[in-house]
């Protein structure tokens, strides 16, 4: 009988949705850090960036929402009810889509700054200009991070999975045959019980 299918749970896409924006704004204060060095702060505040201070909280209830669902998933692999979600990319891949995600989200930030925050630079020049270059580079270091997670993640339920469903069969008892199985086997033959149709064969 073949291995029973379970479905990968629902939370994976939850989890790394989540997770992207605390790793977005690591690489939005990346970029300030990089270019300003310790006067980094200061700059934030003159540039219309004092309202990050007020998302902070939202991105720790993000990581703590992807840590649930991480448990959760552990949870139900253990349980034998799912199995690990599988990524249609290589790991490369992966960085490569997370670093690229990473940059276009920090581009948009940017962009809606200039148009919105007082004495932020408006325009392709608030995006790259004034070191903000940098923030390549930074997606691209907190992007393998983020694939590394995603990875790392998924081949620690996967273990778990594989572990429990062994141990699960090995603790299964052995197939005992059905009753009809058993009479059927032991029912006399037709010949020896005189139900055969045939006569016996003629003497010569």
């Amino acid at each position: 009988m073949g291995r029973r299918a379970v479905r990968a749970p629902r939370g994976w896409d939850l989890a790394r949705i989540a997770l992207l924006w605390p790793a977005a704004f690591a690489v939005h204060q990346l970029r300030y850090m990089l270019a300003y060095g310790h006067v980094a702060g200061v700059v934030l505040q003159r540039t219309g960036h004092a309202y990050l201070h007020s998302i902070v909280p939202w991105l720790v209830a993000m990581i703590a929402l992807s840590a649930g669902c991480f448990l959760w998933a552990i949870g139900r692999a253990l349980a034998r009810q799912t199995s690990a979600a599988r990524f249609s990319v290589s790991f490369a891949g992966l960085w490569l889509l997370c670093s690229v995600a990473l940059v276009a989200i920090f581009a948009c930030q940017e962009l809606l700054e200039g148009m919105f925050a007082f004495g932020h630079p408006a325009g392709l020049v608030g995006v790259f200009g004034y070191g903000g270059w940098w923030a390549v580079p930074a997606a691209v270091c907190v992007g393998l991070v983020l694939a590394a997670v995603f990875h790392g993640a998924r081949w620690i339920v996967e273990i778990v999975a594989r572990r429990r469903h062994h141990t699960g069969s090995r603790g299964r008892c052995p197939s005992v045959p059905r009753p009809s199985v058993v009479l059927l086997s032991l029912a006399p033959a037709p010949l020896l019980a005189g139900w055969s149709s045939r006569g016996p064969p003629g003497l010569s």
